[in-house]
């Protein structure tokens, strides 16, 4: 006896089951739904049945979402990221067995009934009637399409996914609607081959090619008769019947599709027994999802490409509408990263920085005239475990990296290039004492000024004192001549300078304006960096940084290209500037603070940065045709890189020219190993005749930079920084207290070069 509610009526179940069966009955029937041969026909008696006529006359059908694959310059693949694993094939790609086995298990009178298939229909309601639940459902093929193109669409919006799978009347009278309109529209074939390709496997495969390459690794093209029942049988419960993590529940499901396909002529019996004896045969590929899976070390960049997807306009109004372009997927994205450099970058990395050290380091290289980014890596690699990370050291904060290092005197050539452009020779001497106040008032862009009076700072050595010349200040790295620069200059060219040369702040705030920026106290990635000595190279032409070269889409067998980003170039500096300060940084390489960084093959410029108590090393520099930065540090900020072993290598104290220069010069021979050996355009720059020496061979070859800004007007304090450089071979004892850019007692530092 049916089952009933207390107090009488039918069941909830009970009801749900007469209310579909009569919406079959009295509206599928009339309709001439039941036959394919009357399919066509879609509702014309449908009034039978007025919830039909309320819904959408249109299915909407959105592109299934595919794999992404991200190309390096030359064509190369560097990773394949997806929202989810599928590769859409035609049905002429997808083995005939695999084709009959869904069918057999999953509708096997698909090619004999319509949207719906009545007999199916009925003999589950008179199932679930005797059961009082739910034991038998009666979905064909072409409403299961239905589904999954509803839970596709609903992406990963858990709400909407709920909404896709409800067990409701109205969601069944609405999947019903749309089937009819599909096998209409569509045809048997089309709708079999659009079910194989969005159909979830299991194991991160969605549809039957990313299903044949994970349990097998072959195509769907060329799955066998048992392979083809094992992945039909998956489809009713995923989890269940996993073969990889229940071999037995898998093989049995496997046997049951076989013997369905036996009994349905699809293979004789004879054929069934042999292949249920078969082992699974399981040759699975691991999923490959995401920048993690990216080689050469260029997780960071495949990761910049596509912060640069989701926030660039161009590929969408909005960061909503960019999002789902992405997790569509279907995309090639040729990027600009070059192979030979990248891996350049990661060797010199690996053999200089250990990914277990207590410090990281990151490099970019780009390319002058064009912003290209060639390369970009890390010592610690892109992932979840041990000495690894996923923040992108290279780049800032909102392009996935961290808040950015303070970049020590690597800022300096910037002063130098304000000073220039704005008529000061580069001839210009200074006192350049030992020990000296910041100078005060400073004026500032906005009208105001900067006071720091009582605050002080000093250079490496005591020995480092003036006058100097800027030729000699910037091979020595002296703090006090390019404080004293500036406030001759202003702050206002400084940092107007700066954002011509697309220097900013790594977290994303307006640059200070104080006089300790000729330190380099406010913090900056490497990208930024190396981009801005980039214009150096260009002879004064800033390129913004750009990722990508072209991007197509396919959506099914249609294929679209996107416009991308282009770099905008604009003169920063007139060549004669951009030439004096090459001239000046050339000087550096070659008798300064970053010897070690020098290229042996080829001209070379650059500048050594460290900051205060050494939470940061840098080396920026460049070729006539690359331009690159290398950062040493803690990305915490709170390791001093003193007394430490990297690499393997114990040191007393880093400095710029030590750790990240050595890095430097061996990732730019790498990089630039078969290219034109170009020159620079120099300019005579006149040696200043002081009579005496100074405190590059007993010193530390002083460059200083910085860490905190504080008070405008009314004062405050300024912590400087250090920039390492060439490591110090002193003929005499040098007391202790003269490197720790302390020493004054007001915790403003000198820095190193």
């Amino acid at each position: 006896m049916p089952k009933k509610r207390s107090g009488g009526g039918l069941s909830p179940t009970q009801q749900a089951a007469k209310f579909l069966g009569v919406s079959v009955l009295a509206g599928a029937v009339m309709a001439g739904i039941a036959l394919p041969a009357f399919g066509a026909l879609g509702l014309a008696a449908k009034g039978s049945v007025e919830s039909f006529d309320e819904l959408p006359a249109n299915l909407k059908t959105p592109p299934l979402s595919q794999r992404t694959t991200i190309l390096d310059a030359d064509g190369g693949q560097i990773a394949t990221v997806y929202s989810r694993d599928r590769t859409v094939v035609p049905l002429k790609d997808i083995s005939p067995y695999m084709q009959k086995a869904i069918v057999a298990i999953e509708d096997s009178r698909f090619y004999q009934h319509g949207a719906i298939d009545l007999k199916g229909v009925l003999r589950a309601l008179n199932k679930n009637a005797q059961s009082g639940g739910v034991a038998q459902g009666a979905s064909t093929l072409t409403q299961q399409l239905v589904k999954n193109v509803a839970i596709e669409e609903a992406g990963d919006d858990p709400t909407k996914v709920a909404q896709a799978t409800q067990q409701t009347i109205g969601r069944k009278i609405k999947e019903l609607k749309y089937a009819i309109q599909l096998e209409e529209e569509l045809g048997k074939k089309k709708i079999l081959e659009n079910y194989l390709n969005i159909t979830f496997f299991g194991e991160q495969a969605y549809g039957v090619e990313a299903a044949a390459q994970r349990y097998f690794s072959k195509h769907a093209k060329d799955l066998n008769v048992q392979q083809a029942a094992l992945l039909a049988g998956i489809v009713q419960s995923p989890t269940r019947y996993d073969p990889v993590n229940d071999a037995t529940e898998a093989t049995k499901r496997r046997n049951v599709v076989l013997q369905r396909m036996a009994d349905m002529g699809d293979i004789s019996q004879a054929e069934a027994n042999k292949a249920k004896k078969t082992p699974l045969g399981l040759d699975p590929s691991q999923p490959k999802n995401g920048c993690i899976t990216a080689v050469k070390g260029a997780g960071f960049f495949c990761d910049y490409v596509r912060e640069v997807f989701l926030t660039d306009p161009i590929f969408g109004k909005t960061r909503e509408a960019r999002a789902k372009i992405w997790n569509q997927g279907g995309l090639t994205i040729r990027t600009t990263l070059d192979p030979q450099a990248q891996e350049s970058v990661q060797t010199s990395i690996k053999e200089h920085v250990y990914k277990s050290d207590p410090v990281a380091t990151a490099a970019t290289i780009v390319e002058p005239g064009t912003g290209k980014i060639l390369a970009m890596g890390q010592s610690r690699p892109y992932g979840f475990g041990k000495h690894e990370t996923q923040i992108n050291l290279s780049v800032n904060a909102a392009m996935g990296g961290g808040a950015g290092y303070q970049p020590g005197s690597t800022f300096k050539p910037i002063v130098a290039a304000a000073a220039i452009e704005g008529g000061t020779p580069a001839t210009q001497t200074y006192s350049s004492p030992y020990e000296m106040d910041y100078p005060a008032p400073v004026s500032a862009c906005d009208g105001r000024t900067w006071d720091e009076k009582g605050v002080k700072l000093t250079n490496e050595s005591e020995s480092e004192h003036g006058p100097y010349s800027m030729k000699e200040a910037t091979a020595k790295s002296v703090n006090t001549y390019y404080v004293q620069l500036i406030s001759d200059i202003g702050i206002c060219p400084v940092t107007t300078m700066a954002q011509k040369m697309g220097v900013e702040r790594a977290d994303g705030k307006k640059l200070q304006q104080a006089p300790s920026i000729a330190l380099g106290t406010q913090e900056m990635s490497p990208l930024t960096m190396a981009n801005a000595y980039a214009t150096f190279a260009s002879r004064g032409m800033y390129c913004t940084p750009i990722a990508i070269e072209s991007i197509t889409q396919t959506v099914g067998t249609q294929k679209k290209s996107f416009e991308v980003p282009k770099s905008t170039c604009s003169r920063a500096m007139s060549e004669k500037t951009a030439d004096t300060v090459t001239t000046l940084l050339k000087g550096v390489v070659e008798d300064g603070t970053g010897t070690q960084a020098g290229l042996s093959d080829r001209p070379s410029a650059g500048k050594t940065g460290t900051t205060d108590n050494r939470y940061a090393a840098w080396f920026v520099g460049f070729t006539p045709n690359m331009a690159g930065a290398v950062w040493v540090g803690d990305p915490a900020h709170e390791r001093q890189m003193k007394n430490i072993t990297i690499g393997g290598v114990w040191n007393e104290k880093v400095y710029g020219g030590q750790v990240p220069g050595p890095i430097w010069r061996d990732m730019m021979t790498g990089a630039l190993d078969g290219k034109p050996v170009e020159s620079f355009n120099l300019v005579n720059i006149p040696d200043a005749n002081k009579g005496k020496g100074n405190g590059n061979d007993d010193g530390n070859n002083g460059d200083n930079g910085g860490t905190t800004d504080q008070g405008q007007t009314d004062g405050g304090t300024d912590t400087g920084g250090t920039d390492g450089g060439t490591i110090p071979t002193p003929t005499f004892s040098i007391p202790e207290n003269l490197f720790q850019g302390n020493s004054n007692g007001n915790g403003n530092s000198g820095g190193r070069g």
